[in-house]
């Protein structure tokens, strides 16, 4: 059901609390976020004053960003899977391993990125 006088602004306000506490959930609910989150900060200012190129710094950013957002999709994936049946499905174990697989060729972009690019500026 649709709230009432949820448009514009006020809607825009009311998404971004709803976003904030999803952040706080996986944050509390979900190590894998917790730990890929501590390294992208730790990774975020090697991104920003590596000596590389501007836009190779926004890409090496970009894909950390990609992690974070492919794991809150898989951890949002697995929580409705267990949410729907505590039985052991083919489809339900089918859709996690899926959502696990983005996980994983997101951390695999990441790193060939990041490999590409650091060894292009300080190794070739």
């Amino acid at each position: 059901m649709k709230p009432v006088n949820n448009h514009g602004f006020k809607r825009v306000i009311r998404a971004t609390g709803f976003s904030i506490q999803g952040l706080a959930s996986a944050w509390k609910n979900e190590a894998a976020f917790r730990q890929e989150l501590i390294i992208a900060v730790i990774l975020f200012p090697i991104a920003i004053f590596a000596n590389v190129s501007f836009v190779e710094s926004i890409l090496m950013v970009m894909t950390l960003f990609i992690v974070l957002i492919t794991e809150l999709l898989n951890s949002a994936i697995e929580a409705v899977v267990d949410r729907i049946s505590d039985e052991i499905h083919p489809l339900s174990g089918q859709a996690k391993d899926v959502a696990s697989a983005a996980v994983f060729l997101s951390l695999a972009l990441c790193a060939i990125t990041w490999g590409a690019i650091l060894l292009k500026a300080y190794v070739f």
